[in-house]
């Protein structure tokens, strides 16, 4: 046996959507239902475990041989239940991996598995089991019955007199269905095969698996959760509402005011029309409302506050260990290759900027709503920057939160040759003060000498890099920090002409895009290989990790002019989309972004790694370990992109939070 591809199909009363595979597998009444299994691309076999079939003892041995490798579709999930359903129900076939220190140790080495879903992603194909059959055509497209079955034999139902009152459907139930369920697990792993099939012409690379095994590890480490602070949190939020809700209901008059149309209504009696009540609207109407009528806009600012239902996804997503697990999707994002947050969604976490982030915490995790309420008058605002804060190392250990500097801008230099950019970097000086001074011909100092053109830099530096004019500017929000609107354009003109490699390097990218698409062939620029392939364009990147794009052609933007198109996934629909030099560059440069964090990651593998954002990793370790030994190690450059200048800075904490 050399492959084993494997579908499940589960029961647990916990929600998987809200809380993930971890604990849908801890709970204990998860159990497997059908186990179906291919043997090195045979035929399908399906075990139902539910009316007392058993797998066998081959199979069982076989998920912990290392020599064989497991594949299946979103192969995490079947790793975790069968960690789970070998821990309870067959222990002596049960191995784990690393060290009695980590927290890995419930779940089965992920080194011998095998996603299809992560080759699809690798492809640009779409993430889904039915959406990637449907692209490749399969003729053994995923049953289209599966979404009521699972619904009905995999999840709790409400009891009803028609039911019995019972709160579960087993197959004695409905024979029939369960018939068509099983013929349901069997087609997901032909399909499965035949995805395998189809793609077999374009493999992942090796390096790129054993990426994927450590995102695997990393999301079985899980990160540490205070739940204590957390149900605190929770608690005084709940607190914190039901004072504004009266307090509004006071100064309204409103039954509800939490209802749009109530609200608009008080408000067109106060004299003030709106289209809108979100937040961007409410902060608009704030400086010209009368003292009353801005008493009732905050409350309504500090009621929709909705980044607090953080702390109830981390109720969901917490394991038994108080450890939330699954936060990160490897090939999350299909067009660079980069993690996507899931569950609590690390990624977009509040920013914190409070002077005393760690008095505030204390008050909070010690439920004192009243000093909360005397010392601070927005709470859910605090409650808000505190949500970092409930991540925690584990007991005598410690945080260290390491990341890379200017990032994209370093690798976007470098790739172009922009030189005075690379100088700046060599020289440590800051990037946006630098182009400040490049573009209008002054010296520009932080908090010195025309310190005021900072912010004309910075804003320029986000918002311009990969093409981007007058509305990327207004995107980032370059009104709202006081530019007018007349000096926009002038800005994208000056930011251009002091960066004309960079510029340079969107249209050489935009010709050689259009020349491989326009004439099926290959050429390299700028130390890419992009070539044309069965039906894709690919764009090699100097770690050798392969953009793909689907099915390019030539077409007409929607400005007119020639451009590529491709299919790929746009807000969650496969869709053909359209696109140019500098937006292929800004997949480029994130591409290679990601691909320079997941080396990192590989040289700090001996640390816990627990956690990472974007460009920051965030490292449980010893106390004795050495902050700039990590940073030193994170600020190696691989030898693929040698002669790139790489800079991290970290810092040590005793609960996450931003410097």
């Amino acid at each position: 046996m050399k492959t084993l591809a494997i579908d499940l199909e589960t029961y647990s009363s916990v929600d998987l959507k809200k809380s993930g595979v971890y604990p849908y597998a801890e709970s204990p009444d998860f159990e497997i239902l059908l186990f179906a299994y291919s043997v090195d691309g045979g035929d399908v076999r399906v075990i139902d475990i539910a009316c007392g079939e058993e797998v066998p003892e081959d199979i069982l041995s076989a998920l912990t041989d290392d020599s064989v490798v497991k594949w299946a579709y979103n192969a995490s999930f079947e790793r975790v239940c069968l960690s789970s359903w070998l821990r309870k129900t067959y222990p002596q076939y049960f191995v784990s991996y690393s060290i009695p220190e980590d927290s890995v140790g419930d779940y089965l080495d992920p080194s011998s598995w095998k996603c299809s879903r992560i080759w699809g992603a690798y492809m640009g194909l779409p993430l889904s089991l039915k959406g990637i059959g449907s692209v490749l055509k399969l003729d053994e497209q995923k049953m289209e019955e599966g979404a009521d079955l699972i619904k009905y034999f995999c999840k709790p139902c409400r009891p009803t007199k028609r039911n019995g009152g019972r709160t579960r459907n087993l197959p004695c139930y409905d024979p029939e269905k369960w018939a068509v369920f099983k013929a349901y697990n069997k087609r997901d792993v032909e399909t499965e095969l035949a995805v395998k099939a189809k793609l077999a012409k374009y493999p992942v690379p090796d390096f790129v698996w054993d990426e994927y095994h450590l995102d695997q590890e990393i999301n079985d480490r899980g990160i540490l959760l205070d739940m204590h602070f957390v149900e605190q949190a929770i608690d005084i939020d709940g607190k914190t509402k039901q004072k504004l809700q009266s307090l509004m209901q006071k100064k309204t008059g409103l039954e509800n005011p939490n209802s749009v149309t109530q609200m608009k209504d008080w408000l067109a009696e106060q004299g003030i029309k709106t289209e809108s009540l979100d937040k961007k609207a409410v902060r608009e109407l704030l400086p010209d409302a009368d003292t009353h009528i801005a008493e009732v806009l905050s409350c309504r600012q500090q009621l929709s506050k909705s980044s607090v239902s953080k702390y109830h996804a981390m109720e969901n997503a917490v394991c038994a260990d108080g450890r939330a697990r699954g936060m990160f999707q490897f090939y999350g994002a299909n067009r660079s290759g980069r993690w996507a947050g899931r569950l609590i969604q690390l990624q977009n976490l509040p920013q914190n900027h409070m002077d005393d982030l760690a008095e505030a915490r204390s008050l909070v995790r010690d439920g004192n709503f009243e000093a909360l309420e005397l010392l601070y008058d927005n709470i859910p605002e605090v409650l808000s920057e505190l949500i970092r804060t409930a991540f925690i190392p584990k007991p005598g250990y410690k945080y260290i939160v390491a990341d890379f500097s200017a990032i994209e801008a370093r690798v976007l230099s470098f790739l172009a040759g922009e030189q005075w950019r690379i100088d700046v970097f060599r020289e440590g000086k800051d990037i946006y003060c630098e182009s400040a001074s490049q573009m209008f011909g002054v010296p520009v100092e932080k908090n010195g000498v025309n310190g005021h053109l900072r912010q004309k830099g910075k804003i320029a530096e986000l918002a311009l890099g990969y093409g981007g004019s007058v509305g990327a500017l207004k995107s980032m929000g370059a009104l709202e920090m006081g530019l007018e609107e007349s000096e926009l354009q002038p800005l994208v003109d000056a930011w251009r002409s002091s960066n004309p490699n960079i510029t340079r390097l969107w249209w050489d990218i935009d010709a050689a895009v259009k020349n491989v698409v326009l004439y099926k062939s290959s050429t390299e620029t700028h130390g890419l290989k992009i070539f044309y392939k069965g039906g894709m364009l690919f764009i090699r990147l100097p770690s050798g990790r392969q953009l793909s794009y689907v099915k390019p052609r030539m077409g007409i933007n929607q400005f007119g002019s020639e451009s590529v198109t491709y299919e790929g996934i746009n807000t969650g629909k496969w869709t053909r989309l359209e696109s140019y030099g500098p937006k292929f560059v800004e997949n480029i440069i994130q591409a290679i972004s990601r691909d320079l964090l997941a080396y990192a990651m590989k040289t700090l593998r001996h640390c816990f790694i627990c956690g990472h954002v974007h460009d920051e990793l965030i490292i449980e370790c010893d106390p004795k370990v050495s902050l700039e030994t990590v940073c030193e190690q994170m600020s190696r450059t691989p030898d693929w992109i040698n002669g790139l200048l790489l800079r991290a800075d970290g810092y040590e904490c005793e609960f996450y939070q931003k410097k």
